[in-house]
């Protein structure tokens, strides 16, 4: 049995496009964030300007640089990584980020809250996930045998 792909692709295949698109989601996330623009270029130790032309779809910045910004913003960079296209996006949709951030009925300090609350439950399970046996069997299965 094949085993089932665990991503899929939903960014743009056109590199300009999805640039464009990857600097489209950094400015709202910013706008989310409640960030200026010069604010988040401090916070993540890049340039205003440089910043400015990431946003505006003109640059394309590199695994640490959007590291160093997902940092900033208080998101993965595993969320910048799959807009970039340099990770697929999960298929099974389990990041909750997005959806958090999105709520209009929560204000910008619970979801920060929030957002920190479930990456930070979020990244443990999900290191031992990887790390963890398939299958373990229970106590009365091991005293069957």
């Amino acid at each position: 049995m094949a085993a089932r792909p665990r991503y899929a692709c939903l960014v743009a295949r056109d590199p300009v496009e999805r640039w464009r698109d990857l600097g489209s989601f950094i400015r709202e996330q910013r706008f989310t964030a409640r960030l200026s623009l010069r604010r988040l270029s401090e916070l993540a130790g890049i340039s205003n300007p440089y910043l400015s032309q990431i946003e505006r779809g003109l640059r394309r910045p590199s695994a640490d640089i959007l590291q160093q910004i997902a940092r900033a913003l208080r998101i993965s960079a595993e969320t910048l990584y799959v807009q970039a296209g340099i990770l697929d996006a999960p298929v099974d949709g389990t990041d909750l980020v997005p959806h958090i951030r999105a709520d209009p009925h929560l204000g910008e300090s619970e979801k920060q809250a929030l957002v920190q609350i479930y990456l930070s439950l979020r990244t443990p399970h999900a290191q031992e996930a990887r790390h963890a046996p398939r299958h373990t069997p229970d106590v009365a299965e091991e005293d069957a045998h």
